[in-house]
């Protein structure tokens, strides 16, 4: 039986209100992010990947709360076409796997020394 693992980071920025900071992920496939403010500043750009292989996990300009995100990735067919709902309807969405990799963190207009906290649900 597998268990849902959660992975927290919390991020400072730098005198210019930038941050970059990293999570260690054996494996798993993500769940959600939440992201507590704490003092980020209004507008700040959260960008989060996977530092190998450079997937998007979360990428938002203007962030002004605490929010929590679910992100999902297309799928698609052996062939490479996508997987859709009912003849041509919405595109099928999964989890996003992450394995020997680390979850890359950065951001931007933050305030110059702020703080937000990023918690990582792996299932």
């Amino acid at each position: 039986m597998s268990y849902a693992q959660r992975l927290t980071k919390e991020v400072t920025t730098d005198g210019s209100g930038d941050a970059t900071a990293y999570v260690d992920v054996d494996y798993g496939l993500l769940s959600q992010i939440r992201y507590v403010k704490n003092n980020f500043d209004n507008g700040s750009t959260i960008t989060i990947t996977c530092e190998a292989t450079g997937e998007t996990l979360w990428g938002e300009t203007g962030v002004n709360a605490s929010t929590t995100r679910a992100p999902r990735q297309a799928t698609h067919s052996t062939a490479g076409a996508a997987a859709l709902y009912a003849g041509g309807g919405s595109a099928v969405l999964d989890k996003i796997a992450i394995a020997k990799d680390r979850i890359k963190i950065v951001i931007a207009s933050g305030g110059a020394s702020k703080v937000g906290t990023f918690h990582f649900t792996l299932v």
